[in-house]
């Protein structure tokens, strides 16, 4: 069963975001790393992954994916089968955006929204941290 375990944030000031969903939320911070083109810093309620991403340059080609500035960039769904998953996505009108063999395999809904399809378990290791 295909379930909802990470959201994706981009955001401008990665402190100030930061603090906001530490103290708001009560999130707690996992880990900080570099990754095509931006820096992410991931943060778990326990449950939830919450990735808070700033890139290098609004022009880079993921940041462009959901337009300038702030904004939810995507959301992560875990499955038994990334693979077949993303096959059925595809039949059904998506357009997938990343490269073969790629994991995560992101992909474009047919209304516009980005999200993205991992195997179960890729965020485990995150709620284990906490």
């Amino acid at each position: 069963m295909a379930r909802i375990n990470h959201i994706a944030l981009k955001v401008t000031d990665l402190e100030a975001a930061t603090k906001f969903y530490e103290n708001v939320y009560g999130f707690k911070q996992v880990r900080t790393g570099r990754s095509r083109g931006h820096i992410s810093r991931h943060m778990t309620d326990g449950t939830i992954d919450l990735a808070l991403m700033i890139y290098d340059s609004e022009d880079d080609e993921e940041a462009k994916l959901v337009g300038p500035g702030p904004a939810i960039h995507h959301f992560g769904i875990e499955v038994d089968d990334h693979e077949a998953f993303a096959a059925k996505v595809a039949a059904n009108g998506g357009k997938i955006l990343s490269k073969p063999g790629e994991v995560p395999i992101k992909y474009r809904s047919p209304d516009g929204v980005i999200a993205e399809v991992v195997p179960l378990g890729r965020y485990d290791k995150m709620k284990a941290a906490e």
